[in-house]
């Protein structure tokens, strides 16, 4: 008899049920494998490089949405429970419109191969959110530092930061 009960997170609109999950799975496997959401990358599977980048919610002690970026390559599925799991699919609007951020990104050229851009486009909403709600724009230093974990082989980081700015 198997007394583990489901993880349950919310995902793409709808409450998620995973059961039988391993619970050495990743999200980024779960994601890719099993919702399809390829948009999330695998880089290093190391959590050095940021292409799997996603946004996690949780609500905070004042039951206000907390957002944190998270690298799905090292993050286990099971740790899900109970929070939400937002990705690069989920971020643009219904009718198409892109996310300001992933606008951002398009009107400065912040992507060249496309590989990384998920991620960024990811730690940025993160921010987008964050600083929206406190009315604040973040200094080029201080997105910067929120881009640390996000690595860019062939754009430069210049119009990375631009778009983050704008």
């Amino acid at each position: 008899m198997n007394d583990t009960r489901p993880i349950r997170f919310f995902h793409r609109g709808a409450v998620v049920e995973v059961s039988d999950a391993a619970p050495t799975r990743t999200v980024l496997q779960w994601l890719r494998e099993d919702a399809r959401c390829t948009g999330t990358k695998e880089g290093c599977a190391e959590g050095d490089c940021g292409a799997c980048t996603v946004v996690l919610g949780e609500l905070d002690a004042d039951g206000a949405l907390a957002l944190k970026p998270v690298n799905a390559c090292i993050r286990f599925l099971p740790t899900l429970d109970g929070k939400a799991l937002f990705t690069v699919e989920d971020v643009a609007a219904g009718d198409g419109t892109l996310h300001p951020m992933q606008q951002a990104m398009v009107d400065c050229h912040g992507s060249q191969c496309g590989f990384c851009t998920p991620g960024f486009v990811m730690s940025m909403v993160q921010v987008y959110e964050r600083d929206t709600a406190r009315a604040a724009v973040p200094t080029r230093q201080q997105l910067a530092d929120d881009l640390a974990g996000n690595l860019c082989r062939c754009t430069g980081y210049r119009p990375i930061l631009d778009a983050g700015q704008r």
